[in-house]
């Protein structure tokens, strides 16, 4: 698992490291998922300029969030992964090429939301302890955007 979530989050990218852990976090709040809403948040906060004020008006709204038209479309992608993929139309892939995506942005996007919903369902599958409170998860912080999630593993 932390293979994956390196490999989609950490890893050098065609999107910028804060904006594909908010759309693991955006994914993660449509699917109710606790402990990857908050724990993905808090990575995201933490390498976007507007903190977590701005992760919270993305999951609570996208489209009134002050984030650029082409972020925007890409959630509205992820939105329609999270429902499935056949949700993803032609209109949606318009307007993101349309805000200046690329074909390796929208396959990343459409990646980070579909393997999240996929985790989403493994962490609460399992029944894995989720604290509530957002600002536990501030611990894993410096690790996760320092080194990655496979750090532990490298560590050994």
């Amino acid at each position: 698992i932390e293979a994956l979530a390196d490999a989609l989050l950490f890893a050098p990218g065609s999107l910028p490291r804060g904006d594909r852990e908010l759309i693991a976090a955006y994914v993660s709040a449509r699917n109710d998922c606790t402990f990857c809403r908050n724990s993905h948040s808090a990575f995201a906060a933490a390498q976007l300029d507007a903190g977590m004020r701005l992760v919270e008006q993305v999951c609570a709204d996208p489209d009134s969030a002050p984030i650029s038209p082409k972020l925007r479309a890409l959630l509205r992608i992820a939105a329609a992964v999270q429902q499935t993929g056949q949700a993803v139309t032609p209109e949606l892939i318009d307007a993101a090429r349309a805000e200046g995506a690329t074909d390796v942005e929208l396959h990343d996007t459409v990646l980070i939301a579909a393997a999240f919903c996929m985790l989403n369902r493994y962490v609460d599958g399992l029944g894995t302890v989720a604290p509530t409170d957002p600002s536990l998860y501030q611990a894993s912080v410096p690790r996760i955007v320092a080194t990655g999630y496979s750090s532990a593993d490298r560590d050994r």
